[in-house]
């Protein structure tokens, strides 16, 4: 592995812009040096001489994305995607890192099946790589038995899923919430609020409910009320907890109120985008679990995002074939694969002023980082491996046009934006080029992830 000297860029790190190179020997980073450094030409001078250069003036350098919440499809539909094909479309948007989620078929409940997948990946994956252990029925001791060190997290389906996991017995909830031993990440939706709410627009629409309909379906009380639930669960049992895909305004207004760390919550680009009103435009096509709501609860989560009250972007990455998306909304699934965009869409928001590059690096590097005690990653620091996503603020990207993804289109492609202003030109993972000048090089660079727990 060659040694690399990163020179001229805008580095966006912690808090900070400012510009510098950056040198990477072997897997990791050895030196960050500031232009502002009295020895700087001196240091770069020195580097030259042992490392390959690569100029990177006009482009920004973020620490890699950890997406920490996708759906690669593997094992058991291999059609949508897998881990090669998904992660390869991840790390064409700047993502270094995923975490899986373990509703496949068959679901992953046992630490046996979830071994499997880290075999697959190892072989596969062009990014770092965890994946969930799931809370079932019945697989309290397959969660009391995993190394918090090995193993990102758990994942539990209070009461509502598209798949087989939805936990909806009491004391089986409140058992995961008493024995998980490391952070436990729960999708909240309250099942008895949607059965109700599926059965009124039934009787309304009869076979033809329209997709305007979800967010009253899968409606606000139905998340506020498994989110509550959660969040007392937590604070009684000392959970760690992290809700995901928050959707709701009045989520954000009472995590607003929770002071306990333990507690920490999560924004998708899905709902950072969209919102009722593009059911018009898109419609099934953003059809996802938690449902995309209001205007007024997507500039909450907005605002929340930016306040720090949400901690981590993860994308949601849940690919369909686009004949079942394009089904009447009985027979079309939940999920949209936005793992591509993830970064950009950042980007675009923070050029729309929605947030600064500072809160764009920490969100989608720094506090997933944080969040899970992932070890040696996330920043961009000095013994910390070299997992960077390098992007060019001011050239528009076709990439919506252009879906990497196995199932082969996103909601943009069908219905854009054609472009985004900006482009992800380089993602380095390890130490290597998985991604130059905006194309794959094939190189698999991805190791699993390992936690400080």
């Amino acid at each position: 592995m060659k040694n690399l000297l990163l020179k001229n860029c805008t580095i966006v790190n912690e808090g900070e812009v400012f510009r510098g190179s950056i040198v990477i020997c072997d897997e990791r980073i050895s030196e960050v040096i500031r232009e502002s450094d009295p020895q700087y030409v001196s240091r770069i001078k020195s580097a030259e001489k042992k490392a390959d250069v690569i100029d990177l003036t006009g482009l920004h350098v973020f620490p890699g994305v950890i997406d920490s919440h996708v759906h690669y499809r593997e094992p058991g539909d291999g059609k949508k995607g897998t881990i090669e094909t998904e992660s390869r479309a991840s790390v064409l948007g700047g993502v270094t890192s995923f975490m899986d989620m373990p509703n496949n078929n068959p679901p992953a409940l046992t630490l046996s099946l979830l071994e499997e997948k880290f075999k697959s990946a190892a072989k596969t994956s062009y990014a770092n790589y965890s994946f969930y252990l799931g809370a079932g029925k019945d697989n309290l001791q397959e969660i009391r038995s995993m190394d918090p060190r090995k193993i990102c997290g758990v994942k539990l389906f209070m009461g509502s899923s598209t798949g087989n996991l939805a936990v909806e017995d009491n004391a089986a909830v409140e058992s995961v919430f008493k024995y998980c031993p490391t952070l436990l990440a729960v999708h909240c939706e309250d099942n008895s609020i949607i059965s109700a709410n599926l059965k009124k627009a039934i009787e309304k629409y009869g076979a033809e409910i329209p997709p305007k309909e979800h967010p009253a379906i899968r409606s606000a009380a139905a998340c506020l009320k498994s989110s509550q639930r959660a969040v007392e669960l937590a604070n009684r049992y000392n959970t760690r907890l992290h809700i995901l895909h928050i959707t709701t305004k009045e989520e954000t207004k009472m995590l607003e109120g929770i002071n306990n760390p333990d507690i920490t919550s999560e924004a998708c680009p899905t709902y950072l985008w969209f919102c009722s009103k593009d059911y018009r435009k898109y419609g099934n096509l953003i059809k996802c679990n938690p449902a995309v709501k209001d205007e007024e609860d997507m500039l909450a989560i907005r605002k929340a995002l930016k306040d720090g009250v949400l901690k981590t972007v993860g994308s949601d990455h849940a690919p369909h074939l686009l004949r079942d998306k394009q089904k009447p909304y009985a027979d079309c699934p939940s999920g949209i694969p936005l793992g591509q965009y993830l970064f950009q869409i950042m980007l675009t928001l923070s050029k729309e002023g929605v947030f600064t590059l500072e809160e764009v690096a920490d969100r989608t590097a720094h506090s997933p980082a944080r969040c899970f005690k992932i070890k040696d990653r996330g920043f961009i620091r000095e013994g910390y491996f070299a997992d960077l996503a390098i992007a060019e603020l001011n050239r528009p990207s076709d990439s919506p046009v252009q879906p990497q993804t196995l199932c082969g289109w996103s909601p943009f492609s069908e219905k854009g934006p054609k472009a985004f202003p900006c482009s992800v030109v380089h993602t380095i993972i390890n130490g290597e080029f998985a991604v130059k000048d905006g194309q794959i090089t094939g190189k698999r660079c991805g190791k699993r992830l390992e936690f400080d727990r």
